[in-house]
């Protein structure tokens, strides 16, 4: 069955403790970052999309022209500091495109109106994300396992899937003995005969409905993501066949949230007496004033 016609067999997911605040919740693209030699960067395509305990994150320096060697993307689980007010990540060796971890210290976050601004703690930079969503369904589903049928073996993977209203975000790391082989390899040097298997690590984000706007793999780009052949397993598993590499593969994902029609902040609060001063300033201050995605 098709995705969307499974999902509405299942129940929304009850209110969990919150692992992190859901302010973060949704589809985030960076508008800038700025570093403090003084640069900024504006250009960088950059997608952070966010579900109750994990992230999908794309990085590209253009839509097809990024050298295969140079794509980022990665899948890990989001992990909450109340005390320190820090976010990090747990990646996994084999959930990101690269061999190495681009980005090792957590996040600073303030959230005002539709932006997020993250602050590194050594100050080395700044970025500024924009929610893209407002109103919908609000998806997220996790790679618990992948099982190769014929075999019945247990696959090293991982992988996932965000739906926030019209955004998607998917991810689905590299079959293990591939990733074994890139894993020694030195990405900055490698050979163009090994492109493929470099590109066989997949994030793909779709901005407009159901294709695939942005990819690690070129080939990608363009097509529709594949939300056919899923089924319910319980109520919190869902599972769904694929081939990979020419082999039958189950994909076994766990509900992380569903919710149909969720509401994703993209405006924060503020004191009385400032929406007064905004009131009594807004000839001059929303004179240009509109919403920046």
């Amino acid at each position: 069955m098709n995705l969307f016609e499974v999902i509405k067999t299942l129940k929304p997911t009850t209110s969990h403790p919150e692992m992190i605040p859901d302010f973060l919740y949704g589809a985030f693209r960076r508008k800038s970052i700025s570093f403090f030699n003084g640069l900024t960067d504006e250009n960088t395509i950059v997608y952070w999309f966010q579900s109750r305990s994990f992230t999908i994150d794309l990085r590209l320096k253009s839509q097809t022209g990024t050298a295969v060697q140079e794509r980022q993307g990665w899948i890990g689980n989001t992990l909450w500091d109340s005390a320190s007010q820090l976010l990090s990540w747990e990646v996994k060796d084999y959930a990101n495109y690269q061999n190495h971890v681009q980005w090792p210290e957590p996040a600073k976050l303030h959230a005002i109106g539709n932006c997020i601004l993250e602050f590194s703690p050594s100050h080395v930079y700044v970025e500024d994300w924009r929610q893209q969503v407002q109103r919908g369904l609000f998806l997220g589903l996790r790679l618990q396992s992948a099982i190769e049928v014929q075999s019945g073996q247990k696959l090293e993977m991982d992988g996932g899937l965000i739906i926030c209203a019209d955004h998607i975000a998917y991810a689905l790391t590299r079959l293990p003995e591939v990733q074994s082989a890139v894993a020694q390899m030195d990405l900055k040097a490698v050979d163009p005969t090994v492109f493929a298997l470099l590109e066989s690590f997949e994030v793909s984000i779709g901005t407009d409905a159901q294709a695939k706007t942005y990819s690690t793999r070129t080939s990608e780009t363009g097509k529709t993501f594949n939300l056919e052949n899923f089924e319910v397993l319980n109520e919190t598993r869902l599972v769904q066949s694929v081939i990979l590499d020419g082999r039958d593969i189950d994909l076994i994902f766990e509900l992380d949230i569903y919710q149909p029609d969720y509401q994703f902040q993209y405006a924060t609060s503020t004191t009385t007496q400032a929406e007064g001063w905004l009131k009594s300033e807004q000839d001059h201050l929303m004179h240009h004033a509109e919403r920046v995605l």
